[in-house]
């Protein structure tokens, strides 16, 4: 995620509709002010759109997969999980999570929230992996939080590309007048000392900077300039990936190309079992290993 923090906010939340399925902790829209609900459905509707995106581009360059669906349920939270393997996008992988009690003490439950990840296996070693989610949370007493995490892992990736897709979050960062440093900063050490959460970093995913880590405590509260802001930044940076994944589908690649691909599908696969939170202790192995893991790691 690769949000190290994204447990910091019990924000687990998925329906394969992007509708809610039955009344649960984290999903009682109607416990919502007027002004929270329209932000809780505009989410919804967003989510249900980029879902659709991601999915049918990597459909369309690999010529027609199907896809797979599966809902799991776990102690802390409900999934449904979307999957699709192919040629050029090797694999796809999204969930989109309901809380249904908090993962730390600190932690309050939440009247309503949803959390969006897709994590997207392009076959050309060119391209490294995306990391892209996104969370809305509403809490008691009017309080909320609303972040994410987009990047994409270090890899033969080609410096142009990196340079494109950078270009397209500084758009969004210069348009709402906010600085990437720190987030770009927080994308490749994944700590931010004002977390109350202890994370290993022994065997962290390594990124390319090109989009950032919005995970820096205290965490946004949901409200229209955030929420625009946020949904912005990762539709940005979905849009561009998937214009260099297509890009780069049938340019030629070395041994060396592939073997720095093995070690980032390698280092992601220990990032997942060692270094994050959430899959190190909370989310189910059934559930984060169907859709964040690559299709093959070598040792």
């Amino acid at each position: 995620m690769k949000p190290l923090q994204i447990i910091a906010i019990a924000c687990l939340a998925l329906v394969v509709s992007c509708t809610p399925v039955q009344e649960t902790a984290g999903d009682s829209i109607e416990a919502l002010t007027p002004e929270q609900a329209d932000l809780a459905q505009r989410f919804l509707t967003y989510l249900e759109r980029v879902d659709e995106k991601a999915f049918g581009a990597s459909m369309r360059m690999n010529g027609g997969t199907e896809t797979e669906v599966r809902k799991m349920s776990g102690e802390y939270a409900d999934y449904v999980i979307r999957v699709a393997r192919g040629d050029v996008v090797e694999k796809i992988g999204r969930t989109l999570t309901t809380t249904k009690k908090p993962t730390r003490e600190f932690e309050r439950p939440s009247l309503w929230s949803r959390y969006f990840l897709i994590d997207l296996h392009p076959k050309s070693p060119l391209v490294g992996m995306l990391h892209a989610a996104i969370v809305v949370q509403f809490y008691d007493y009017g309080t909320s939080s609303i972040a994410g995490f987009v990047d994409v892992l270090e890899c033969a990736n080609l410096e142009e590309d990196l340079v494109y897709m950078r270009a397209a979050v500084d758009k969004v960062f210069e348009k709402h007048g906010v600085d990437p440093a720190a987030y770009r900063k927080l994308s490749k050490t994944g700590h931010d000392e004002d977390s109350p959460l202890s994370v290993d970093n022994s065997k962290l995913r390594k990124t390319e900077m090109v989009g950032g880590s919005f995970y820096c405590f205290p965490l946004r509260e949901v409200n229209e300039a955030n929420f625009v802001f946020m949904t912005e930044i990762y539709e940005a940076m979905l849009d561009a990936y998937l214009a260099v994944v297509e890009r780069r589908a049938d340019d030629p690649y070395t041994e060396a190309d592939l073997a720095a691909q093995d070690e980032m599908r390698r280092n992601w696969l220990e990032d997942r079992f060692f270094s994050d939170p959430y899959t190190v202790s909370i989310s189910p192995y059934e559930a984060w290993s169907l859709y964040s893991l690559p299709p093959d790691v070598k040792f």
